[in-house]
């Protein structure tokens, strides 16, 4: 199953918390089109900085393989080479593009498919928003809350035999 990163816009003037419209959700894994078409790929998804590093990586590679003599053979490889990192790690380029403009990464969610995640996330979020906040320290309902247990009995559980007891 698909897993995908969730990351929340800046904030806008006005607002005081990202709008969850804006959401962005990135999906994980192998992208078949930044594999077969990456340039395209790249300004699609407006990745300026690692299109222009595709652009700039392709032609040193290719310079540098045609002034050592290298076969064609060696330069489609080279270029499939490259092809399958792009489609590999698509997704990455994405996630550090929108860290780089100031998106903040929430946190990750797996789906059947990006509707599914975006269901699964969204109800997960609804619920700790909704939460009441955790009362401070000390206060009387966060004593009471506490369970009390009269005298340690032989139920303790782990590497020692009883409360306190040596190793």
């Amino acid at each position: 199953m698909p897993t995908y990163t969730v990351h929340a816009p800046p904030l806008r003037k006005g607002e005081s918390a990202p709008n969850p419209e804006r959401f962005r959700f990135v999906r994980d894994g192998f992208h078949f089109w930044a594999f077969l078409l990456a340039p395209l790929w790249l300004l699609l998804h407006r990745l300026w900085l690692a299109l222009l590093g595709y652009i700039v990586v392709n032609a040193a590679l290719g310079i540098g393989l045609t002034l050592l003599g290298a076969s064609n053979t060696v330069k489609f490889l080279t270029g499939l080479v490259i092809a399958l990192l792009v489609g590999l790690e698509a997704a990455t380029l994405e996630r550090w593009t929108l860290t780089r403009r100031g998106w903040q990464m929430l946190g990750f969610v797996v789906g059947e498919d990006r509707e599914a995640a975006e269901q699964r996330f969204f109800s997960a979020w609804v619920k700790r928003v909704n939460e009441p906040p955790p009362l401070p320290a000390g206060t009387a309902q966060t004593q009471a809350a506490v369970p009390v247990r009269s005298a340690p009995g032989p139920e303790v559980i782990g590497l020692f035999p009883e409360p306190g007891g040596s190793r």
